[in-house]
């Protein structure tokens, strides 16, 4: 039998965030200084001692506690709660229909799916995951995750990816990633615009790229960028060529930037496995710091179509948000002076400090300085195999931007 969970008191602050939807108690709301478990189980209580759920806790994240159910739990249910989360979450997608457009999507989005600190991504055959925290790092729950994407997928292979800056703020053992499962470590994922058109096809190697190896949250605007596109295009940050290939469809001639050689290497090669199923136009890949590019072009100038900002986040937390807002303020200022007369500009931000507030006053004062009206065409978000939770603004991170530049 389980001993029983210990019992942690929370501030007033953190139970009304909590009742609120929110799943996260930070450190710094924990009453007293209660020993946690390392990615152990725990109840949560208000000051009062009041029940408000169960929590997984970490001994060292400044988040302390995240919330994986509103009923009393014990160390034996996890497994099978952890097991349920995760056939929710493959059903979620199913039942948007997402498969039917693309084998490459995330399966699971943690918080998102109540699954905190795992992520899971498919492509094709192989699957993809991270686990971000100490509890999903316990051996018997990452045997769970593993069982049950094994018998709800039948995948080819599973492949651990490895943060370690995350594994090594949570006090994680330092380990390479690789397989967990199968043999195959490469892919050939597909994405349709829509319904009726021939899908751009990417080359997906687990064993390269950042975070699970491709920007899966960027799918659907890959194909909201396509009606607008025309002309010459300018894929900045490009990194494997997801927007540029999608471009490719509708512009003349496409340039990609990025100062990542090996993500260029990659572009290519995707370029080539489309060249006979897609109109391809003229493509080049340019290897190159883009703050100094886009002021020697602007200053040169050098005119396109379309242009389309994806760059990394800039506001890695709080206190770098002035910065932040004065790099994006300054590539798309130079973006606003190379595009044409009716150009399309395709801006984003993965940056979740940045609120989609902040972005849209940073494009109005670049838009005013670089003398330029810009009409908002639409106004986006991550892709929907990552869910946005009210309550939870964290989920909302990613801000696209396709806008009409007089």
């Amino acid at each position: 039998m389980n001993p029983p969970s210990p019992d942690i008191r929370v501030s007033r602050r953190a139970a009304t965030r909590l009742r609120s939807g929110h799943p996260w108690v930070y450190r710094s709301d924990l009453e007293g200084e209660p020993a946690l478990p390392r990615g152990g189980l725990v109840r949560v209580l208000t000051d009062r001692g009041e029940f408000l759920g169960s929590a997984l806790a970490s001994s060292s994240s400044q988040i302390a506690l995240r919330m994986i159910a509103a009923q009393p739990l014990t160390e034996s249910d996890l497994p099978a709660l952890i097991a349920a989360r995760v056939r929710e979450a493959i059903n979620y997608r199913e039942h948007l229909g997402i498969p039917n457009v693309s084998n490459a999507y995330r399966l699971v989005f943690s918080e998102a799916d109540q699954l905190p600190g795992l992520i899971v991504d498919r492509y094709d055959d192989v699957i993809a995951f991270q686990a971000l925290t100490q509890a999903m790092d316990e051996p018997e729950i990452r045997k769970q995750v593993l069982a049950t994407l094994r018998k709800a997928l039948s995948p080819a292979a599973i492949v651990e990816r490895v943060d370690p800056k995350i594994r090594e703020k949570e006090e994680l053992e330092s380990r390479p990633g690789g397989l967990a499962f199968g043999e195959k470590t490469t892919a050939i994922v597909s994405m349709k615009p829509d319904a009726g058109s021939a899908p751009v096809r990417l080359h997906y190697d687990a064993a390269a790229g950042q975070k699970t190896g491709a920007f899966l949250d960027q799918r659907e605007n890959y194909a909201a960028a396509i009606p607008y596109a025309h002309g010459d295009a300018l894929d900045v940050f490009c990194y494997q060529g997801g927007f540029a290939m999608h471009l490719g469809r509708v512009c003349s001639s496409v340039v990609g930037v990025d100062s990542a050689r090996p993500a260029l290497e990659a572009a290519e090669r995707n370029v080539e496995l489309n060249r006979e199923s897609l109109r391809v136009p003229e493509m080049e890949w340019i290897e190159a710091n883009a703050f100094d590019l886009l002021r020697d072009w602007s200053a040169a100038g050098r005119k396109f179509g379309t242009i389309v900002l994806d760059p990394p986040a800039f506001a890695k937390n709080k206190r770098s948000l002035p910065t932040a807002i004065a790099g994006y303020k300054e590539i798309n200022l130079r973006a606003l002076k190379m595009l044409e007369q009716g150009g399309k500009l395709v801006s984003c931000s993965c940056s979740h400090h940045v609120t989609e507030e902040d972005f849209l006053a940073m494009l109005a004062q670049a838009a005013r300085d670089a003398r330029r009206r810009v009409r908002l065409l639409e106004v986006r978000g991550q892709s929907r195999d990552h869910p946005v939770v009210a309550g939870i603004p964290e989920t909302a991170y990613l801000k696209c931007v396709i806008a009409f530049v007089e």
